[in-house]
């Protein structure tokens, strides 16, 4: 049987290996994957504690770029051999191949790199479906995006900005806030020098109280801020990176209807993911074609050099994404 090779997961440690190539079945297309991008679920599946779903490889990889190779026979579908693309995986894009149901395969924006095409599946669907589906952010509104520095926020706050909304970001140090500021956040504050609860609250009073979060830290910060949110506001938890726990006056929570969510993209069916990316394509690509949003990228390193890039992703001192250029 063809084989291809594949960044394995051995006792923690991150292996370049020999495995068979896969072929696709009814409802899949075979993806040559030439760029993979990485997220911080993957340090967790290094791990041992975020497996991939059942059914997808058990190596790292939510978001690739490539060619499509070959499709299952009798799918129906509107890609063709030698179409590029980009996909959104449960798990398995740090490969030279994968089978993707084509549901979860977009078309690749014009004008954009494969490495830069391969940082929109797994977070601009996270930034999509929590800022708009979730949190039904609408322009004119006020999005507070925390972390200013993630990967995830370095694709929806220029998405917030693009579709017309205003957005506070915060970061660990001056340093940082000045190497975002490309990003158009029209706050940045500095959580380390200042109280982000108390920005928050100055925003409220200023008539710019925050609509929706998008919270990838919550842990003690969740709990002082939530407070000084909208009406109706919506207070999304995609990650506790700043800790899992909190303590909250539930007081202004149930005076204001305040909605606190838990939303995790990887557990949505196929047919979930689907809907949100057929609403990626049709909302978001006319901005990334039109130039109004550019794919933010850190460093591109080498399939083989996985470990390295894993290593820059769990230091936290890079803005924008991580990439691994696969096939050529």
């Amino acid at each position: 049987m063809e084989k291809m090779k594949a960044v394995l997961v051995e006792n923690n440690e991150l292996v370049l290996s020999e495995v068979t190539k896969p072929q696709p079945k009814k409802g899949e297309v075979l993806i040559k994957i030439y760029a993979a991008a990485l997220n911080r679920a993957d340090l967790l599946q290094r791990k041992g504690t975020y497996p991939s779903p059942a059914g997808w490889p058990q190596w790292p990889g939510l978001e690739v770029s490539g060619v499509v190779e070959s499709i299952g026979a009798d799918t129906d579908c509107k890609f063709q051999a030698g179409d590029k693309v980009c996909a959104l995986l449960g798990g398995g894009g740090y490969a030279e191949y994968i089978c993707v149901p084509y549901g979860m395969v977009m078309p690749m924006p014009s004008m954009l790199t494969f490495e830069q095409a391969a940082t929109l599946p797994e977070a601009y669907a996270t930034s999509y479906l929590n800022l708009y589906i979730e949190g039904k952010l609408k322009p004119g509104q006020t999005a507070f995006i925390p972390a200013g520095a993630s990967g995830i926020a370095s694709v929806a706050i220029p998405m917030a900005k693009a579709l017309g909304s205003r957005v506070i970001t915060s970061v660990l140090s001056d340093e940082i806030a000045e190497k975002i500021k490309h990003l158009g956040a029209d706050v940045i504050i500095n959580s380390v020098t200042q109280d982000v609860a108390e920005v928050l609250k100055k925003e409220e009073e200023n008539g710019h109280p925050v609509n929706v979060a998008l919270d990838c830290l919550s842990g003690e910060i969740l709990g002082k801020a939530i407070t000084y949110m909208a009406e109706g506001g919506y207070w999304i938890i995609i990650s506790t990176l700043a800790g899992p726990e909190t303590t909250m006056n539930l007081r202004p929570v149930l005076q204001k209807g305040i909605h606190l969510v838990g939303s995790m993209l990887r557990k949505r069916s196929v047919e979930e993911k689907t809907e949100i990316l057929s609403q990626l394509v049709e909302v978001v690509w006319p901005k990334i074609e039109s130039g109004e949003m550019v794919p933010s990228i850190y460093k591109v390193l080498p399939l083989e050099k996985a470990d390295e890039a894993m290593s820059i992703l769990e230091s936290g001192t890079h803005v924008g994404k991580v990439v691994l250029s696969v096939c050529k």
